[in-house]
């Protein structure tokens, strides 16, 4: 679907589309003027990359009425703030996703993601836009989610041409103007964007959608370091037995090269079972827990967005019922007496399969386990003051076998 036109691009009318993009989806407006434009006949429509260039083709804008530009405007700028592009990254790595294939998919499953509540009230739909429908798949996900859900077959053959650039996919195009060309953004310019919209949207809920929101509140209290612990984690966890042995012929491994004649299977290493332990008990506040929940989708993430491999515990001073992980929001967090959290990892341990991890999120003033559990554990822990009226009390630390991050710190905390 290359354009084969020799007209200019037309400015006019693709301006005029973003402006009616900025009336319907007013909490966008400072991305969507972000957006440095560039014209290039090499685009089969609008694409992006990952420094907030928007490439244009002539041709595309040219039979496309001005109604649906201003959705595909807002359909690109989506792909920047939701960082589809850093997040295809992470995702290839962590599955040993490899190839322009592999990409289409990810464009397609982030696509997904964006598409399902993105148009009407005031936004049309552009003629072959992707949705989890058109897939035979559920609404309300995260790329991540759906990529594990489908697979490029014949289902999906029409889909081909669908190419929204490197800032949907991370896979650099050959028209990419790369970090040092024009009209791009900063790394600095590109967050206060996002912190904007973020903005915006948390100011006025009532105009966004859902998808809008939960991206808006990440965006504002975004999940501590996960990645990292449990990177560590999966390495520990990866050294001993029975772990990473699932085989894959996705990716030869590279002993194929001295046994001619045959291909090889490689190793490929299985991200962790994490089990998140969450402090119930009167003394955390309802803040802390809402910034809980924000962490365990940060977890979630960091396990690849494999919901199935995190279940969640609320405890106070006894554990409650285990929740397997299907949408952060929905984990009922009951408790409010006393802490013990000697019976959430207790309960934790357990759980069938046994966790490669257990994450706590607590306020530390708990009872710790007298022995170091059999898997890796890390506490995130909520950040408590000296008590003033005790000038020798010191809040309690968790013990030193445990890997231990302080979640970002309360109003009014110090």
């Amino acid at each position: 679907m290359t354009p084969d036109e020799p007209g200019a691009l037309d400015l006019d009318k693709l301006f005029a589309a973003r402006l009616q993009a900025v009336r319907a989806r007013p909490y966008l407006a400072t991305a969507l003027f972000a957006l440095g434009v560039v014209e290039s006949r090499r685009v089969p429509t609008m694409a992006v990359d990952r420094h907030w260039r928007c490439y244009v083709s002539p041709g595309f804008v040219d039979r496309t009425p001005v109604e649906e530009l201003a959705g595909v405007w807002v359909h690109e700028v989506s792909h920047l703030l939701r960082d589809h592009h850093g997040r295809s990254d992470r995702v290839a790595r962590e599955r040993g996703l490899t190839g322009p294939a592999e990409r289409l998919r990810m464009n397609i499953a982030a696509d997904c993601e964006i598409n399902d509540d993105v148009f009407g009230e005031g936004l049309a739909r552009p003629e072959g836009a992707v949705d989890p429908a058109s897939l035979g798949l559920p609404e309300g996900q995260l790329m991540e989610d759906y990529l594990r859900q489908f697979r490029l077959g014949p289902h999906t053959q029409d889909l081909a041409w669908l190419d929204c650039g490197s800032g949907a996919d991370g896979l650099e195009r050959e028209w990419d103007l790369g970090p040092d060309g024009a009209h791009g953004l900063s790394e600095q310019e590109r967050d206060a964007v996002r912190f904007r919209v973020a903005q915006g949207i948390t100011g006025r809920p009532g105009n966004a959608s859902k998808g809008w929101k939960r991206w808006a509140e990440e965006a504002f209290h975004p999940p501590q370091p996960w990645r990292e612990l449990l990177g560590a984690a999966v390495r520990s966890a990866a050294s001993g037995s029975g772990a990473g042995d699932d085989y894959t012929y996705g990716r030869p491994s590279r002993r194929s090269a001295g046994v001619p004649g045959a291909v090889l299977p490689s190793l490929r290493r299985t991200p962790p079972r994490v089990a998140v332990v969450i402090d119930t008990s009167a003394s955390v506040s309802d803040t802390e827990l809402g910034s809980a929940l924000l962490e365990v989708a940060g977890i979630s993430r960091a396990v690849g967005g494999r919901r199935d491999l995190v279940t969640v515990l609320p405890c106070d001073a006894a554990a409650r019922v285990a929740h397997p992980l299907c949408r952060a929001e929905g984990i009922p967090l009951v408790g409010g007496g006393g802490t013990d959290l000697r019976s959430g990892f207790a309960r934790a341990l357990r759980l069938q399969p046994r966790p490669d991890v257990v994450v706590v999120l607590t306020d530390g003033q708990t009872p710790w386990p007298s022995a170091q559990p059999s898997c890796r554990t890390v506490v995130g822990l909520f950040p408590r003051v000296w008590d003033e009226d005790d000038p020798y009390y010191v809040p309690g630390s968790p013990p030193e076998w445990a890997r231990t991050v302080v979640i970002g710190a309360a109003p009014g905390r110090r």
